[in-house]
Formats: structure tokens, C-alpha cells, sequence
């Protein structure tokens, strides 16, 4: 069995891999693409995005007339109503205004005007790059992960404090669930066909339950931090447990942390909720007969380590009822064999050298020609 500084090693190379890769996707050209779209699009108020939300809540980029057609050569189709959207009107003050106004700046706003945006569902032309590019959901059906989700699920409903339930995918908005810090609540769409996507997505809303819940050092990180280390912490979970989501969970990343420095500083911070998935997540795959251990160097591993995995494998031969299971221990027990027996064979052949005082055993062969 891997030893606890292998464990760690391991837990630590696999939060490692997720930055490295999530670096990898934010220098591909399409990606910069993707960031120059959005620089594109004004950053908006919190008061105008509760005004575009009021008017249109399933708006996801908005822009003028104008920059429709000369930012991404889309029209405004025939109709469309506009979503109007609060701009500040700017005066130059006079010396005497900033004293009435007991301010030194040249500048104030003074009033506000509302001006017509549309938004991009209500335009037609060259397609625009958004996430969704990014983040594909077409993640492959794998087996033994619905029994996993329902013992995660079932775990933190009875022995933490966390609520865990489930609600139509319709009644989400366009989302696959959220942790809802008030009432301490985790929300899954409960008939999302994708097994994987659905605990990839417990175990996202379980990373935000720790680091931004109410009484989380971290709760008060901007957005882009949180998504970014909530989902940092589900893709290093499911590289755990060997599921691939990395087309979904990269993508998901880079969208948030557009800027380098959010990842580096955001995945920094990931580590210990990481440690603890993947804690829990071993104890569950245990418990179910699902156990994914990771793949050692046995080169690496001391001698007293490799006896005691040749032992520990013994064991579970003895114990195991599924062929398949039994034939792929009985794998790892003889390499494990093999690598015991090299090791011993260079030793006996490094003694030897060091020794050539000592005779050597004669073979049977050169006993039976002396007879």
C-alpha cells in the first residue's frame, strides 16, 4: 500500500497538473480570442446589471446599435425592444461648485440618463465567442460514478451540516446547481443525465460550501476567485477518482480567472479543501468496493514499503469475489514480485563484486561433468 508521503505527493502533483493546465488552455490563441471578445463589452454597475436583469433576465451580453455593428458585425434584428441601462451624465465643475461640493476633482456626475442596449440573443450576424466554447458538456457516461454521487450526497446530508437536495434542471436557469451560504444548502439538478457532470457538480457546490460559506476565511473573494477555486477543487476530485472532465472543468476555469495572476493566487488556496475531497471520496470508494488507488513508481518505494504492499495484495486476492478485480490484483502483485526479485539479484550481484574472495555456488551442470 502507498505510503502517506506518496499519498501527499500525489494530492499535491494532481492540484499542479490542474494550474499547469488551466495555464496551457488561457495562452491558446482561441482563448486570447475569447478575452478580446470581452473586452469588447462594457463592464457594468452593479445597478445597471439588476436593471438589464429586471428587464431581461436571460440576457448574457449586451451592447449598443452601433457597437453590434462595428465590434462584431451583428444587427439588431427588426423589433427588438431595447434594454435600457442607466449612463452617468459628467460636468466640468466650476471652482465654485467644487467648493459647494467640498471637492477638489475637475469632474462630477451630476445625473443620469438611460440608454438603449440590446442583447446578443436579439441580433443576428457573425457568431460571437462566448464560454460556452470553452465549456462542453459532452462528458462521457462512466460507470460506478451514480453510486458514488448518491454516498457523497447521502454523507454530507447525515453527518455534516450540510443540506443536500435536488431540483429540476429547469428551475435552475441555464446552471447545474449552487450552494446557497443562509441556509447552508446545496441545490443539484437532479435530472441531469451526465452522471459525471452531476458529481463533478456536487463536488464543486461541496467546494464552495467550505471556502465561502459564512464563516469561511475566504467568503468575501471576488467572484472569479470562487468559481475558479470551486471548480479547481472538483476537477482535481474527479482526477482522483480517475474521470476525466477536463474538457468541462479547464474551461469552466479559464473563463473566471482571465487573469493569471486569479490562478495562481486562487489555487493556492485550494489545496487543503482539495486534500479533504479527495479524503472523503477515498473513504466512499472504499466503502463501495470502488477503490482507485494511484499509480506508484515501485522503484521509488523503499523495501519495508514493498513487503508491505506484497502482503496487503495478498489479502485482497484472498478476499476478492470479482474475477476481473482478482486478475488485475494478481497484475500488481507480480510486478511488485518482479521489482523484489530485481532488487535482490543486484544486490546479490553488487555483493559479489565486492567480495571475489567468496566462492561462488558451481552450478549442477559443472558438478555432473565432474562426475
Amino acid at each position: 500500500m502507498p505510503s502517506k508521503a506518496d499519498v501527499k505527493a500525489w494530492k499535491a502533483q494532481l492540484v499542479a497538473q490542474a494550474e499547469q493546465q488551466i495555464l496551457k488552455l488561457t495562452d491558446s490563441d482561441q482563448f486570447k480570442k475569447y478575452l478580446n471578445t470581452l473586452a469588447k463589452f462594457h463592464h457594468y454597475s452593479a445597478r445597471n446589471i439588476d436593471l438589464i436583469y429586471a428587464q431581461n433576465p436571460q440576457a448574457t451580453q449586451v451592447a449598443g446599435f452601433k457597437q453590434w455593428q462595428t465590434a462584431f458585425n451583428r444587427t439588431v434584428n427588426r423589433g427588438e425592444k431595447a434594454i435600457r441601462i442607466a449612463a452617468p451624465i459628467i460636468k466640468k465643475l466650476t471652482p465654485t461648485e467644487q467648493k459647494r461640493l467640498d471637492t477638489t476633482d475637475e469632474r462630477a456626475i451630476v445625473g443620469y440618463r438611460y440608454l438603449p442596449v440590446f442583447d446578443v440573443s436579439q441580433t443576428s450576424g457573425e457568431p460571437v465567442l462566448s464560454a460556452k466554447d470553452f465549456v462542453k458538456e459532452n462528458l462521457a457516461d462512466h460507470q460506478n460514478v451514480t453510486s458514488l454521487y448518491n454516498a457523497f450526497k447521502d454523507y454530507l446530508n447525515q453527518q455534516t451540516d450540510l443540506k443536500v437536495s435536488e431540483v429540476p434542471l429547469e428551475t435552475l436557469n441555464g446552471a447545474k446547481g449552487y450552494f446557497q451560504p443562509s441556509t447552508n444548502e446545496i441545490v443539484i439538478g437532479g435530472d441531469e443525465p451526465d452522471n459525471a457532470l452531476k458529481l463533478k457538480t456536487l463536488y464543486h457546490e461541496y467546494a464552495h460550501s467550505q471556502l465561502h460559506g459564512l464563516k469561511s476565511a475566504f467568503k468575501d473573494r471576488p467572484r472569479a476567485y470562487q468559481e475558479t477555486q470551486a471548480e479547481a477543487v472538483a476537477y482535481v476530485a474527479m482526477q482522483n477518482i480517475g474521470v476525466d472532465t477536463g474538457n468541462y472543468s479547464l474551461g469552466y476555469v479559464a473563463t473566471w480567472a482571465k487573469d493569471k495572476a486569479v490562478i495562481h493566487s486562487a489555487l493556492s488556496e485550494i489545496q487543503q479543501v482539495s486534500n479533504k475531497v479527495i479524503e472523503l471520496s477515498d473513504g466512499l470508494t472504499k466503502q463501495l468496493g470502488l477503490q482507485k488507488e494511484p499509480e506508484h513508481d515501485l522503484k521509488k518505494l523503499s523495501a519495508q514499503e514493498l513487503n508491505k504492499s506484497y502482503q496487503g495484495l495478498q489479502q485482497q486476492i484472498q478476499q476478492a469475489r470479482n474475477p476481473q478485480q482478482k486478475s488485475e490484483l494478481k497484475n500488481k502483485l507480480n510486478d511488485i514480485h518482479h521489482e523484489i526479485s530485481n532488487r535482490t539479484q543486484k544486490q546479490l550481484q553488487a555483493f559479489a563484486e565486492k567480495n571475489p574472495s567468496i566462492k561462488q555456488p558451481k552450478s549442477e551442470l559443472d558438478q555432473s561433468l565432474k562426475r
